[in-house]
């Protein structure tokens, strides 16, 4: 039945300014490009970033958000905040992991996230 996840989804309201967020803070490298979407290699998954207006559907930011693995919370979230990110309230430890929250420019929620058993 299921294999496995192809690929997540952003939508966005302008695709270039996601592209230069991807790539450029974030250091994802772009899969595919096109006028209205634009997929870059998230580790194993490949994120979908795609403009809905184009097919006449309304944009909405997504406030669940993901987690993106990281070797130190602190370090990435450090390089981050140089290149003018800003995050959502402090880092947080649980008992079973270290996260930090914070947005890409159309809203849409992201964290930085360490388990501490892996």
């Amino acid at each position: 039945m299921i294999e496995r996840v192809d690929f997540v989804g952003f939508l966005t309201e302008d695709v270039q300014r996601a592209k230069r967020f991807y790539t450029e803070v974030l250091g994802l490298p772009v899969e595919s490009e096109g006028e209205h979407d634009l997929e870059l290699t998230l580790g194993q998954v490949t994120l979908d970033v795609f403009d809905p207006s184009s097919i006449g559907q309304p944009f909405a930011p997504s406030t669940a958000g993901f987690a993106l693995r990281v070797a130190d919370v602190d370090a990435a979230r450090s390089e981050l905040e140089a290149k003018g990110v800003l995050f959502d309230g402090e880092t947080i430890e649980t008992s079973v992991c270290k996260q930090a929250w914070f947005k890409d420019p159309d809203g849409n929620v992201l964290m930085l996230h360490r388990r501490f058993d892996a």
